[in-house]
């Protein structure tokens, strides 16, 4: 949340026109950094892709409702992960326009 918010050491770093979050994150539960962003004035512009292992209902329905921007869930074949990348780079970066910041 500092590198988004530049922040400390982070205060020239360039924010982020996309984000790809994992709802398991090692500190802070994903959907804790989700809301966070989408509750910011100034970050929730900030389109944001969940890519998760989990295909609980539940995980999809709360990140929707915390308004994530897309809902991916992650296959367990290498080769299927890597055009589901594709996917994603494709339309977020080629595709997709942006709110100016």
């Amino acid at each position: 949340m500092a590198f988004l918010r530049k922040q400390g050491v982070y205060r020239a770093a360039p924010r982020p026109d996309f984000v790809l979050l994992d709802l398991n994150l090692p500190r802070k539960d994903g959907r804790e950094v989700l809301a966070e962003i989408k509750t910011d004035p100034v970050l929730r512009r900030i389109p944001v892709v969940i890519l998760s292992s989990s295909q609980a209902e539940q995980d999809v329905v709360k990140s929707y409702d915390l308004l994530a921007n897309a809902y991916v869930t992650k296959p367990l074949d290498l080769n299927a992960f890597g055009q589901i990348i594709k996917g994603i780079e494709e339309f977020w970066f080629s595709v997709v326009r942006y709110a100016p910041e």
